[in-house]
């Protein structure tokens, strides 16, 4: 019979089990729920943007900083692992800070748990976005993930980036090894897969869990659960230099005898089908604009306005 376990005992693992989901539940917070990631409200030029230390419009130092990595305001700790010690006081503004980060660009308040981790788990570290290429730096808004690719970025591309997130770089959703159905997407590479080839060999997988793609190792969803289209290949006349239209034909500037052997028809002699459509309409519209003119002349031909100044 195994011992009964005592009172103290149970709440020491209840502990330990709390202390392990929130660890894991760090590891696996979103970059949308960072404080180095919160929005900001300047108080000078009253600006919204991203928590900094420096507002990025004006440049000035913010009266309350929140810390990039505890969203802490006010150290209230009397003993604790702050590596300025302040016994019997609190602390705010920049009494609390203890270093900026080179990263997110946030302060870091002087606890030495943050100090010390900050740098290597900050989530903002080496992102730029995906569509305009800027990092953190380079702009005053926040930085997100996209819900398909999961690629980094800055706050005025988002929207427009998902919207077209779900679109596959090829003209049908086949496979792209075999002319099969593909029924495993990656967001990421843009490619479809099925079955057969999604799988590579001598790669172990775990049941219930998604297959990676073989190409980037990133998580494929079934095409069957996604809204994906195809893409789409426009089509444009091309033009010369001359802003004529060739038809897709080439044109030979030095051919002297003609206007280039590359048009047909009449434009191979120099001319072009609507020239003579194009003079004619514009002398009708002259004849019908005169028309208008006289018609207005009689009409006003018998009025006395008398003397008028100017």
């Amino acid at each position: 019979m195994p011992k009964k376990k005592t009172g103290a005992r149970k709440k020491a693992e209840k502990q330990k089990e709390r202390q392990r989901e929130i660890r894991k539940g760090a590891e696996q917070r979103q970059i949308a729920q960072w404080p180095c990631n919160f929005t900001m409200e300047c108080d000078k030029c009253g600006r919204r943007q991203k928590n900094r230390a420096f507002c990025y419009f004006c440049s000035a130092v913010q009266k309350l900083p929140v810390c990039g990595h505890c969203a802490k305001v006010k150290c209230m700790q009397k003993t604790g692992d702050c590596v300025i010690k302040h016994p019997g006081q609190f602390t705010t503004g920049l009494g609390m800070v203890g270093a900026i980060c080179d990263f997110c660009e946030a302060f870091i308040c002087h606890g030495r748990k943050c100090l010390t981790t900050h740098a290597c788990e900050c989530p903002l570290a080496d992102l730029e976005c995906k569509e305009c290429e800027r990092g953190v730096w380079d702009h005053g808004g926040r930085i997100f993930k996209c819900s398909f690719c999961d690629c980094a970025l800055c706050e005025d591309d988002q929207f427009e980036h998902q919207a077209m997130c779900q679109q596959v770089e090829a003209e049908s959703l086949k496979c792209a090894s075999c002319n099969k159905l593909g029924q495993y997407s990656c967001l990421r590479c843009k490619v479809c897969f099925c079955e057969d080839h999604v799988r590579r060999k001598g790669f172990k997988y775990n049941r219930g869990e998604p297959i990676p793609c073989p190409k980037c190792s990133y998580d494929t969803k079934e095409t069957k659960d996604l809204s994906m289209s195809t893409r789409k290949v426009a089509y444009g006349r091309q033009t010369n230099d001359g802003g004529e239209q060739s038809f897709g034909y080439t044109y030979d500037d030095d051919d002297d005898d003609g206007g280039g052997y590359g048009y047909y028809g009449a434009a191979a002699e120099g001319g072009s089908y609507c020239d003579e459509d194009e003079d004619d309409e514009d002398d009708d519209e002259d004849e019908q604009d005169d028309e208008e003119d006289t018609d207005m002349a009689d009409h006003l031909s018998h009025l006395n306005i008398g003397p008028t100044y100017s």
